[in-house]
């Protein structure tokens, strides 16, 4: 079948053109009518599609016709099938792309400390290993922050966060990233070959506008987002220091809060006319969401929600009257769910009720008990670089002034917290689903104790 829209022939059975993607449609030569593909008559007028056209008689024609006639009605069929309206196809992602989309990315640019030294100590098989290892490892990393590498450059990653798919949070994803590799990079499974240094990686982070198109020739393309932010981003990368990420002021601005950040001051970069502030990224901060981040730096008073407020604070003084209440408030991204229930907290806080929050994250959506772990770690004081021993005294501790049963807590949360087992407790011998449904028991039974002492408020956030 022809399409109607690039001219191009497609093979029978086609619902959409092979070369331009239209969707294919079969015209009646008779009215004109657009039938789908696998229509042998036409919808509208009967007219057989795949024979010549039939021509309506009236009561005093014949079926007779002069040469004259048969041509005028060819011509006219044929003016009619040229004359056949053509509606606009929308653009897929491939034509938008060949021509270019502007969008707003968070580049990323990764590269190995001391390659060339590498490759000059190393045999070239082992450069390769190690090489491998590394961009492995990152990748891994930058997956499951849902970031698209673009290009290998050599022992360089050149990272696109904002590309193929968009998210409100792309400049955080590409920090969190960066900071999982500069962790990872000791953790390389490497520890068979004998390395003239540790590995080390510089990051730089940049956000900005770039048009995303296909580029290349000679029959090999790649979508590659060109402007002034990817050149900026490879500029920040070179001003970083050895396992160290830098992030420009854009960038800054988008995460402020979320990461511990230590301004460097303007820098001058190569090719660039005006100096770029930096700032080198030490790590996660305390807050857990943006929007916490931003009730640290003071929020702007609440207008227009007297209802659903009232709605909540109703809900909670029921609850203070031993009558538990669930709430499940949704809406559109950025409607102001947050902000609503941070009403009710600082409601409880004044009347010293108890807050346990819980937080789901869209970077662990294959952990059920992610949002328990991370409150339970936030509960329990725990310190990055504290040894596991160490862990475990604190959540012995913790428990030792509940007085709920407890003959296999501190094994089963020392479990489910990854840390090692107890010394002066059996070990457990419960199948999978056991283990788990004692697990739960056990964070229930923490759960009354604390209703019995005071009201409780638990908030979970994006529960989705």
């Amino acid at each position: 079948m022809r399409c109607t829209s690039c001219g191009f022939t497609n093979p029978d059975g086609m619902a959409f053109c092979l070369k331009c993607g239209a969707p294919l449609v079969h015209p009646c030569p008779q009215c004109t009518f657009q039938n789908p593909p696998a229509a042998r008559f036409c919808g509208k007028c009967g007219t057989a599609l795949t024979g010549k056209p039939r021509r309506k008689r009236g009561n005093g024609e014949t079926g007779k016709r002069g040469k004259g006639q048969k041509a005028e009605r060819k011509t006219s069929s044929s003016d009619s099938r040229l004359r056949t309206p053509v509606s606009p196809q929308p653009q897929t992602l491939d034509s938008r792309l060949a021509a270019g989309e502007r969008r707003q990315l968070t580049v990323m640019f990764c590269d190995l400390v001391g390659s060339t030294a590498l490759s000059e100590q190393l045999d070239p098989e082992e450069l390769r290993e190690v090489v491998r290892a590394y961009q492995e490892t990152c990748a891994k990393i930058i997956n499951r922050f849902e970031g698209h590498i673009a290009q290998y450059l050599g022992d360089g990653l050149l990272v696109y966060f904002g590309y193929p798919t968009a998210h409100e949070d792309d400049a955080a994803r590409a920090v969190r990233a960066a900071l999982e590799i500069v962790g990872a990079i000791h953790e390389l499974p490497l520890q068979h070959m004998r390395l003239p240094q540790p590995l080390q990686v510089r990051i730089g982070v940049h956000t900005g506008l770039v048009v995303v198109g296909e580029m290349g020739g000679g029959g090999r393309h790649e979508q590659l987002a060109l402007g002034e932010t990817p050149n900026l981003a490879a500029r920040v990368q070179g001003k970083a220091a050895p396992n160290t990420v830098m992030i420009s002021t854009a960038t800054y601005r988008l995460v402020q809060g979320l990461f511990e950040c230590q301004d460097l001051g303007p820098h001058t970069l190569h090719g660039v006319s005006t100096p770029l502030s930096l700032y080198r990224v030490a790590g996660e901060s305390t807050a857990q969401s943006r929007f916490e981040a931003a009730v640290q730096r003071g929020l702007t008073p609440l207008v227009g929600r007297e209802h659903e407020v009232g709605l909540l604070i109703e809900r909670w003084e029921r609850a203070k009257q031993a009558e538990g209440q669930v709430v499940l408030l949704g809406g559109e991204p950025g409607i102001g769910k947050s902000r609503l229930v941070q009403v009710v907290k600082e409601r409880v806080e004044r009347e010293g009720g108890l807050r346990l929050e819980f937080r789901c994250s869209p970077y662990h959506q294959n952990s059920a008990w992610y949002p328990v772990i991370e409150h339970l770690q936030r509960v329990l004081q725990w310190q990055r670089d504290e040894p596991p021993s160490t862990k475990l005294e604190k959540l012995q501790k913790t428990l030792a002034h509940y007085h709920f049963p407890q003959a296999d807590t501190v094994p089963l949360l020392a479990a489910l917290l990854s840390l090692p087992h107890p010394d002066d407790y059996p070990p457990l011998t419960f199948s999978p689903q056991r283990q788990q449904q004692k697990t739960q028991e056990a964070l229930v039974a923490w759960l009354l104790e604390e209703a019995e002492r005071r009201a409780v408020c638990c908030p979970w956030e994006d529960l989705h």
